[in-house]
């Protein structure tokens, strides 16, 4: 079974950081292109950052650009995000994707997704 497991999400002062993990299991992901997106109550899911199945083909939404960092360690099957200076605008589920077809910044496009996990930034 194909599984994409996220952790590390929890609450934390505006300002803060977290690390976020995404541990794939069930195939290799290591010739793939994985994501994170996000879903703030009440809105869309948008993308966050993706990285290429090479490492370093890396991308960022410009809301989070010199603030999260995005990375993959491959001999443990997986993909972080750090997250620092937080805002209370960062708060939603992050959720981790792998494979997508085309747009790597299109959700639709990514076969495989994590269940997600909680960031709740207070201000």
């Amino acid at each position: 079974q194909v599984e994409l497991v996220e952790s590390g999400g929890g609450l934390v002062q505006a300002g803060g950081s977290l690390r976020l993990s995404c541990e794939g299991s069930g195939r290799t992901f290591s010739g793939d292109a994985m994501g994170w997106f996000r879903q703030a109550p009440g809105k869309e899911r948008e993308f966050v950052a993706a990285v290429a199945w090479t490492g370093t083909g890396i991308n960022y939404a410009d809301s989070v650009k010199g603030r999260f960092i995005i990375s993959r360690e491959y001999a443990k099957s997986t993909m972080y995000l750090q997250m620092n200076a937080l805002k209370a605008e960062d708060t939603a589920v992050y959720s981790c994707a792998a494979d997508p077809r085309r747009d790597y910044k299109d959700h639709r496009e990514y076969r495989y997704w994590g269940q997600g996990t909680l960031v709740v930034v207070s201000s």
